[in-house]
């Protein structure tokens, strides 16, 4: 009973400290903040060619990167897996105790093996060097120690010492897995770039995101082809302001028939009130209107239609279809600003 009862007062003790007070939280948070930017920091002189060599070897390599780390390491690593594989380098994660006991299976001759430890010596990770060198595969390493078991064994060690924990007991993992994080962002977006990785490429990977949407999806998956807000050249004043108002996108497309002769925003709608406010009603469709308006292709981005109308600071385009024959453009639809956005 007595032994429950202290371990129940240890637990207390350790849920609240009365002796810190709540004006010193922001002291504290900011002491830890500075003392994980100084082990970033550090790191900038402690890369060496052995990144620049295991990104070649990852580059020439036909397989994947097969990430690997236990406890804090092993979460880490699977937020370096998520990047590297997000940002065009295959790559996934493995637990180390699992690797043991049958998902090493997983693991072929061609895959270059990631393993993180701070100590270099986390017994579950230790255990799969001889695999990996049975298997033909090349090992880097990530440690705070170069000396230790992991660094030695390794073709390629990437240094994480850190000058210390923000952890005050200097227990808990904190400033050195933030340093492993971060070098395992460089590893991956230096490859990135070597790989010549672009915006289309990591659309394809992320089709959920904004971004994957408005590369992949095309104009003509998301533009207006009913109720189109059509006025003819010769309609009044009148008519065209009603026409814009209900078509609810800030425009009218005037057409004689389905082809294509110019478009009125609400912004050339307001200059003619401006410029005509006592005869505007007397104003046609064809008074007010841009003449050969700007177009877009169904078949283009969605990305490719957001940026023409950021470059003309417009909020819809037409989109049309060109005769080359005839050197006329047939109305086909309309795609807004808020089409182009999740």
């Amino acid at each position: 009973m007595k032994s429950r009862l202290a371990a129940r007062s240890a637990m207390q003790t350790a849920q609240w400290n009365g002796d810190i007070s709540r004006d010193s939280y922001l002291d504290r948070a900011r002491r830890v903040l500075r003392i994980e930017a100084t082990a970033i920091t550090a790191l900038i002189e402690q890369v060496d060619s052995d990144l620049a060599a295991a990104v070649d070897a990852i580059l020439a390599s036909r397989g994947r990167v097969i990430v690997c780390g236990m406890g804090k390491s092993g979460l880490i690593g699977n937020k370096i897996a998520a990047t590297l594989a997000s940002t065009g380098t295959p790559a996934f994660s493995v637990h180390p105790g699992e690797a043991s006991h049958g998902d090493l299976g997983m693991v072929r001759s061609e895959d270059i093996f990631l393993a993180l430890s701070n100590s270099g010596e986390t017994d579950e990770v230790i255990r799969l060097i001889p695999f990996l060198q049975d298997n033909g595969n090349q090992l880097i390493a990530i440690t705070g120690r170069p000396d230790s078991t992991l660094a030695r064994h390794a073709d390629f060690h990437l240094n994480a010492a850190v000058p210390k924990e923000a952890c005050p007991l200097q227990l808990a993992p904190t400033a050195s897995t933030t340093a492993a994080l971060a070098l395992g962002d460089a590893l991956a977006i230096v490859l990135m770039e070597a790989r010549g990785f672009r915006p289309e490429h990591f659309a394809r990977f992320h089709p959920g995101g904004n971004l994957g949407r408005r590369l992949l999806t095309r104009v003509e998956h998301v533009m207006h082809t009913k109720q189109l807000p059509i006025v003819r050249p010769d309609d009044p004043a009148a008519h065209v302001v009603q026409t814009i108002s209900a078509g609810r996108m800030g425009v009218a497309v005037v057409c004689v028939d389905q082809e294509l002769t110019g478009i009125i925003t609400d912004g050339d709608l307001r200059r003619a009130m401006e410029h005509h406010r006592r005869d505007f009603s007397e104003l046609l469709a064809g008074d007010m209107m841009t003449a050969n308006p700007i177009c877009v292709d169904r078949k283009a981005r969605l990305q490719a239609a957001v940026d023409l109308m950021t470059e003309h600071s417009i909020t819809s385009l037409v989109i049309a279809d060109d005769r080359r024959l005839t050197g006329d453009r047939l109305l086909i639809g309309l795609v807004h600003l808020f089409d182009c956005t999740v």
